[in-house]
């Protein structure tokens, strides 16, 4: 059995040209400087990032094809049966950092690996999705997300959405300090249960998502005034960003253990972050209903109560 893997990688070239090309457009003054890498263990990538925009203070969108011989511990740890397979792993990933407070940080990825060896049937799997991480909430803006995602996943089956967001929510959970990172959204690994084909148009249905999700909020936002004080907000915020992508992103171990190229896994990075002792926004305030509205794992299409 032979799998298309070219096929795959020509889609993710063309998404990360297609997102680039849109956000540059819509940033109007910075775009994308590329910088293409070699993996010395086999493969590469290409590292675009743009920073200092009017829009974008700093984002990245990354392609990379990495392969080898052996896996990393964070691959092979959960699946056994990997040990001993030679692998390829492609995918696009995705953060965008706006400057304006009121403009929500995005995240989005889609990914295919194959572990192969002579003689037995390779081991595939596809995995991904997109989060939204707002510093000032909105409701519309939660709503349109969510429903794009939705819309996305109905052609696939009624259970998809409630499921992958479900473990959106679960996974993009910071533990230590009890709350999501953000309101949520998609999020999938190991996904194979689908033939190869059906799994491969799902995964090009939720990349192509994502600028029908994220633009129309840039545009409504990214006009908002802003003041110095919501700004350092916003740095206190994207501290607890900074944290789950340290201590838990499955993307950020697997590319360190890889020996992938350090600078671009940690492009998803924000410029400017603070910290401050055991700081806490004014109660009764918009930076306090952030916390206390927005981020809950909660149904933002209205099919559920939100969870405390």
């Amino acid at each position: 059995m032979t799998l298309p893997v070219e096929a795959v990688k020509a889609y993710l070239l063309d998404l990360q040209d297609r997102i680039c090309n849109a956000l540059e457009a819509e940033d109007g003054r910075a775009s994308f400087a590329e910088d293409a890498w070699q993996r010395p263990a086999g493969g590469g990538g290409r590292t675009r990032v743009i920073e200092n925009g009017a829009l974008v203070e700093k984002g990245g969108v990354n392609f990379s094809h990495v392969f080898g011989e052996g896996l990393p511990p964070s691959a092979s740890a959960h699946r056994p049966e990997l040990a001993g397979r030679g692998f390829q792993a492609l995918g696009v990933s995705l953060v965008i950092h706006p400057e304006n407070p009121h403009v929500p940080t995005s995240h989005a990825n889609v990914r295919f690996f194959i572990a192969e060896k002579e003689g037995e049937a390779p081991v595939w799997w596809f995995g991904g999705g997109f989060d939204l991480t707002p510093y000032y909430g909105n409701e519309e803006d939660c709503v349109h997300w969510h429903k794009v995602a939705r819309d996305a996943c109905a052609p696939f089956g009624a259970d998809v959405y409630p499921r992958y967001k479900e473990w959106c929510d679960r996974y993009f959970h910071l533990k230590h300090r009890g709350e999501p990172r953000g309101i949520g959204g998609l999020f999938f690994d190991d996904l194979n249960q689908w033939d190869f084909d059906t799994s491969f148009a799902f995964i090009r249905a939720i990349g192509d998502a994502y600028l029908e999700a994220y633009l129309p909020i840039v545009r409504k936002r990214k006009n908002t005034p802003f003041t110095e004080q919501q700004r350092e907000f916003q740095a206190f915020r994207r501290g607890r960003y900074v944290e789950f992508n340290l201590v838990y992103d499955r993307g950020t171990l697997f590319g360190l253990q890889s020996g992938g190229r350090t600078e671009s896994i940690l492009m998803s990075l924000p410029p400017l972050v603070r910290w401050g002792y055991d700081w806490k926004p004014a109660p009764g305030s918009e930076e306090a209903r952030l916390t206390e509205y927005f981020l809950k794992d909660r149904d933002w299409l209205g099919q559920a109560e939100p969870q405390a």
